[in-house]
């Protein structure tokens, strides 16, 4: 492995980052567990970055992708009619709740954030724009400029006037001793005040991650965004829901990770586990705002016959097995689980998610700040133990974990041994 270590670090940028003090390769998936070069084997609850939704080597999406190989057509581009691309937007379309809903599928969750602030911008003719702190929308240029995260930013060069909400901040002194109803009230004021000050008048809307991925699965209290959107409707801003990482029933309580807020918003971006590994991403919007650009637009790879494929197939696959009930129920017994155990460790400082989408924070037990160093051991003490976990957060001091919706039981008590004996071991 330290060939391929020194080989990679030759080709690729300082930048892109790896985890572990050595590095694995994974060569093979069954199920939930992978399997890396030197023959170890894990049990996989990061599930590459939540994109891997319903585990490795799923025979449904293994052979409807083998049938589009065998078809010969691998890509035409949407200058052609699609017959997988259409059956995958009626079905995207009929359960996004949006009225009168289309469809534009992109290859990832960057490109449909890109393409969903572009059909605000031109619906409101403004280059005013929302957004929460401690969010992430991706790599690109109008992405990275709605992305609150020092660390995830080169520099300060925007597309768009962006201003910062609260509502996923918590751990901030000053709203740390507030009720849930308290602290949406002042939300709700400072997005008034924001409106006041900071802006032109015009905004083009606010787009929100119902949970923040990469921000640690922070998230703000259920019922915020419909507290948001009344004040949105008020102005006529738009309401755009980044699902990248909460939909298709990841959360357990709803199908979208929004639907918690009881939001039905105007837009909706999804990606990552749609393709279950398959890159392909999208915008599910109402009909008129979808159809406002002028410009001739279209995709040379986006919603492509092998993606859609693999989608059509995935998401049948979801909805079929009731995964979302699987998600809900998996997630109770481990955040439960961790919830039960924290007490015996001062250095967790919280543990929060909703069904497979959970997080546990490290704090240094004395200060109560964050404590990166901690999450770097927990990384290597869980691997060492079976176990693929992710981190992150806007202190990089927080343990993220998303496991396949497919999560047994059995799967889900020995994810949690690990975890709990990998504190242990911290301890």
């Amino acid at each position: 492995m330290s060939e391929l270590l020194a080989r990679h670090r030759a080709v690729m940028p300082q930048w892109m980052s790896l985890y572990y003090d050595e590095p694995i390769e994974i060569v093979s998936g069954k199920g939930n567990h992978v399997v890396d070069a030197a023959g170890e084997t894990y049990l996989d609850f990061f599930a590459g970055i939540l994109t891997n939704m319903i585990g490795y080597d799923v025979a449904e999406v293994r052979e409807a992708v083998e049938r589009q190989l065998a078809s010969g057509v691998v890509h035409t581009s949407t200058l052609y009619l699609l017959r997988g691309q259409v059956e995958l937007a009626e079905k995207i379309a009929r359960i996004s709740r949006i009225p009168d809903a289309k469809v534009f599928f992109t290859n990832s969750g960057t490109e449909a954030n890109e393409l969903a602030l572009l059909l605000a911008s031109v619906a409101r003719r403004s280059n005013q724009v929302l957004a929460m702190r401690q969010s992430y929308h991706g790599k690109s240029f109008a992405a990275t400029a709605v992305t609150s995260i020092r660390t995830w930013k080169n520099n300060g060069l925007s597309p768009f006037n962006v201003s910062f909400l609260h509502g996923a901040d918590r751990h901030l002194p000053q709203f740390a001793r507030l009720s849930d109803h308290d602290y949406a009230a002042v939300c709700v004021e400072d997005l008034r005040h924001v409106l006041a000050t900071a802006t032109g008048g015009d905004v083009a809307a606010l787009i929100a991650e119902p949970i923040q991925g990469v921000g640690g699965f922070t998230m703000a209290p259920d019922g915020l965004f419909a507290a948001y959107k009344e004040v949105l409707d008020e102005h006529g801003i738009l309401f755009i829901a980044d699902e990248v990482q909460t939909g298709w029933g990841r959360t357990g309580e709803n199908f979208w990770g929004i639907a918690n807020h009881g939001v039905v918003p105007d837009a909706m971006t999804f990606a990552k586990g749609l393709g279950n590994g398959i890159a392909i991403g999208g915008v599910v919007a109402r009909g008129d705002l979808m159809d406002g650009p002028q410009a001739i637009g279209l995709a040379t790879f986006g919603g492509n016959p092998i993606a859609t494929a693999a989608a059509n197939a995935t998401l049948d696959y979801v909805l079929d097995h009731d995964l979302q009930a699987n998600a809900a129920a998996r997630g109770a017994e481990i955040i439960g689980g961790l919830r039960e155990a924290a007490p015996r460790f001062p250095f967790v400082g919280d543990v929060r998610g909703k069904g497979l989408m959970f997080a546990l924070e490290l704090i240094d037990p004395e200060t109560g700040r964050p404590n990166a160093a901690l999450a770097t051991r927990m990384l290597e003490e869980t691997k060492a133990r079976g176990l693929l976990v992710g981190k992150g957060g806007l202190y990089g001091n927080t343990m993220r974990m998303a496991p396949p919706l497919t999560l047994t039981q059995a799967e889900a008590a020995d994810g949690l041994r690990i975890l709990v004996e990998s504190l242990e071991a911290i301890a």
